[in-house]
């Protein structure tokens, strides 16, 4: 079951479309990229306080569903 879909929104109006942590103008994007620059959980939690742990959670989830669902093209 997909859980992020009460976390996560797409509107065309925020952030142009981007997936973002509803209610915000987090994308979850900024939060992938957080993590991969070396951040941790507090750190974010720090960094923007209006975050919920679930929330991150969410973007995750999101982002994994995303790749999961990729159409993969094979090299010729």
């Amino acid at each position: 079951m997909k859980t992020y879909n009460t976390y996560i929104e797409r509107n065309p109006q925020i952030m142009m479309g981007k997936p973002v942590i509803a209610g915000t103008r987090i994308t979850v994007e900024l939060i992938m990229r957080k993590f991969a620059g070396g951040y941790n959980l507090q750190q974010l939690l720090d960094a923007y306080p209006q975050l919920k742990p679930e929330q991150i959670n969410a973007a995750f989830e999101y982002a994994a569903d995303v790749i999961a669902n990729e159409e993969l093209n094979e090299a010729a």
